[in-house]
């Protein structure tokens, strides 16, 4: 009884002192201001819901709202964690910087943060049952790495216990806040990265994340690099005259989700100079359509690419047992299926911040004349069989 007594006191101690922190900040660390001096604007080439302006002795960062054309969804100002907090700083959530300690909350962040050096930093994750990077998962096992429950609800005394200086949470429209997370004095890292207009755009919030992490050097690097492959691989499908057309993933229950034609994934098809039936529509997410509404608009496409979490790969007859309704598509019928298993594959790992790798794929698989990769490295070709 007097152990459960001394650690619900010692929760509530250090909720009381992360307050105490929060009020602090809040009172001396983020005074309302205009922030008198212009800065200079950091010129991203791709990246439309994202502003980078550094000060003297801070960097701003504005994150567009994706849901509310015009309005900001969250500003910060990074301010170097080995300097004091300027005077007259304008409203936004400050962050020392570079982090020491984070929360990460999706397989994607966690990925990038290793790939920017800052692995170490990783001191907790969301919904590990979804993060399938090896060094995590071993990180998992020992303890170095804490499960910080659901990425949607984390686990409040998990966080306590940790004192991270900040928690990477993805934001959704409608989602209604973070619940008492936000009550913790903690700055939220609002990862609305895909909600961006192209696949070069989302990949070039690297350099902000970067920014978090002391790593903008290597950022700019990788960001580099993938950019290169990417208009590389777009020129070369671009001069290929065979304009194969291509129906994306499959039914989920009783909705098709559809990557949206100003979507990443919409926009990186149509890079890869393939017919998209729905390339016309305007949504930048995903669109929930009903089973007929594909089968009219789609039916006839060459090529089926979709995604999926099995044990093993999935065979044409058993995409039959989950919808007999799929033999009505050419491309079943043609067997021009493909697809990837995300439970044995780093797809979700490797292309967000790496799209190039996608448009590999899908150009090794609709171009095959102008491709020189072979075969694709995350579309498997669907198989006969049980």
């Amino acid at each position: 009884m007097m152990c459960r007594v001394n650690k619900q006191f010692t929760i509530y101690y250090s909720l009381f002192t992360y307050c105490v922190v929060a009020l602090l900040t809040a009172c001396g660390g983020r005074p309302s201001g205009t922030g008198g001096e212009e800065g200079d604007t950091l010129s991203l080439r791709y990246a439309e819901r994202i502003t980078i302006v550094r000060h003297k002795g801070y960097i701003q960062v504005a994150l567009a709202d994706p849901w509310n054309l015009g309005k900001t969804l969250h500003s910060y100002l990074l301010v170097p964690a080995d300097s004091q907090i300027p005077a007259g700083l304008p409203e936004g959530t400050v962050v020392r910087t570079p982090l020491k300690k984070a929360v990460v909350s999706t397989s994607v962040h966690c990925s990038l943060a290793i790939r920017l050096g800052g692995k170490e930093r990783i001191v907790g994750v969301c919904d590990p049952q979804y993060i399938h990077i090896p060094w995590i998962e071993q990180q998992l096992e020992n303890g170095g790495v804490a499960d910080c429950g659901s990425g949607l609800s984390p686990t409040v005394e998990k966080i306590i216990d940790l004192e991270p200086d900040a928690i990477f949470l993805s934001p959704f429209q409608n989602s209604g806040g973070y619940g008492k997370v936000e009550q913790l004095g903690i700055p939220i890292i609002e990862t609305a990265d895909y909600m961006e207009t192209s696949p070069l755009g989302r990949a070039e919030w690297m350099k902000f994340y970067a920014m978090l992490f002391g790593e903008e050097n290597v950022a700019d690097s990788l960001f580099n690099a993938v950019e290169k492959e990417y208009v590389r691989l777009k020129e070369l499908a671009r001069q290929d005259k065979q304009r194969l057309s291509l129906l994306m993933d499959k039914q989920t229950g009783s909705v098709w989700y559809m990557p949206g034609g100003k979507s990443t994934v919409g926009r990186l098809i149509s890079d890869a100079s393939v017919v998209y039936p729905w390339s016309s529509n305007d949504d930048s997410g995903s669109l929930a359509l009903p089973f007929e509404t594909v089968l009219d608009k789609g039916g006839d496409c060459d090529v089926w690419l979709f995604r999926y979490n099995s044990p093993h790969d999935i065979t044409y007859d058993e995409l039959l047992s989950e919808n007999q309704g799929y033999s009505q598509f050419k491309a079943f019928r043609n067997r021009q299926a493909y697809g990837c298993n995300t439970a044995n594959t780093s797809f979700y790992e490797d292309t967000p911040f790496n799209p190039s790798l996608l448009l590999r794929d899908i150009v090794s698989i609709t171009h095959p004349s102008v491709s020189m990769y072979g075969e694709p490295k995350y579309f498997k070709r669907v198989k006969d069989g049980i």
